[in-house]
């Protein structure tokens, strides 16, 4: 009888600073059949998330830290392979947070079924997956955003930023978001519909930037960057203005602390919120999230764009292009072919 291996990447050593390729290993191992209750996924799709980051360091945070020599964890869909589950039957299509690896193996609870008639599998690992709803739950649930506010997104042609443009502008929301090229504020502007999109690396002065797209100020700002881009926001905001702050990606390569925001005393006088979040706060909120965008997309109205690399080998490259701006819309790994496409 034939033996499947399996290639899976795991952490070789723990980054300083930027990680680089040699961090990382590629590794093979036996898959197993599945004990009872469990199932084997063949992965078709991994996603790499800047979230990532955090959990290649030994300081404690809201998910454990990855273990030296183990295969790496992340968001993946593929189709089941070898069940011994009701839960599942042989074609089904599967997410899990069992990226990183070609097969995944593990008791059904660990999968997700996904209806792949909403949109391609792909999606599920972005705008209908965990980026889509931590869009979706920091725009609504963390800020609170009512209906045609002005709204300040930065990394605004990621994967989560993109969607909190477009779910503020069917809303009937004035948006403005930054982006990092002249490629990726075009498609913000053209394709996703915002009103304008702010070239950070081309405007010369950043504040003065944002103060001329806000001429009644920033009511909603969704954070994803940190650094200059929360400064200006902060000085831009509407007095009771709201920011959901999602991460700070320019900070997480750093070796030390850096200095907060110097006008963070602007928060005082106009009565702003900041309130960090996590998107595993708001699972409970995925029906409403998907009935929201599932109707979006049928109606064309949420558009979404995807950089690939292929092959289990290239998901360290995938991940490290993060930190570089490379990637458009959401950075995915493509393992496999999907049988049904």
């Amino acid at each position: 009888m034939s033996t499947t291996v399996s290639h899976e990447i795991r952490l070789k050593t723990l980054p300083e600073g930027l990680p680089k390729a040699a961090d990382f290993e590629l590794a093979a191992v036996e898959v197993p059949a599945p004990a009872e209750g469990a199932v084997v996924v063949r992965n078709i799709w991994m996603s790499v998330d800047p979230y990532m980051r955090g959990r290649m360091t030994n300081r404690a945070s809201y998910v454990p830290p990855f273990k030296i020599g183990a295969a790496l964890e992340g968001g993946a869909v593929g189709q089941v392979v070898a069940s011994a589950s009701p839960a599942f039957a042989v074609g089904d299509y599967a997410a899990s947070m069992l990226g990183w690896r070609e097969f995944a193996v593990a008791p059904a609870a660990a999968f997700q079924k996904i209806d792949k008639s909403l949109a391609p599998i792909q999606a599920f690992l972005g705008t209908l997956g965990m980026p889509g709803l931590t869009a979706w739950a920091g725009l609504f649930k963390v800020a609170e955003f009512k209906d045609g506010e002005n709204v300040f997104v930065s990394a605004a042609a990621g994967a989560v930023g993109s969607v909190v443009c477009q779910l503020a502008k069917a809303h009937g929301a004035y948006v403005v978001g930054s982006a990092g090229s002249v490629e990726k504020c075009r498609w913000l502007e053209e394709v996703a519909g915002i009103d304008k999109a702010i070239n950070y690396k081309t405007c010369g002065n950043l504040d003065a930037a944002v103060k001329a797209a806000f001429p009644k100020g920033i009511d909603v700002y969704f954070e994803n960057v940190g650094g200059a881009h929360l400064e200006a926001a902060l000085n831009s905001m509407n007095s009771f203005g709201r920011a959901a702050l999602c991460g700070m990606i320019e900070q997480y390569n750093d070796t030390a602390p850096r200095p907060g925001p110097s006008n963070l005393i602007l928060a005082v006088g106009k009565s702003l919120r900041l309130q960090g979040f996590i998107v595993t706060q708001y699972f409970d909120q995925l029906p409403n999230f998907l009935a929201e965008t599932a109707g979006l997309i049928a109606a064309g109205k949420l558009k979404w764009q995807e950089t690939v690399e292929h092959g289990i080998e290239n998901a360290p490259k995938a991940f490290l292009k993060l930190f570089s701006g490379e990637n458009a819309g959401k950075m995915l790994v493509k393992l496999g072919p999907d049988p049904a496409v």
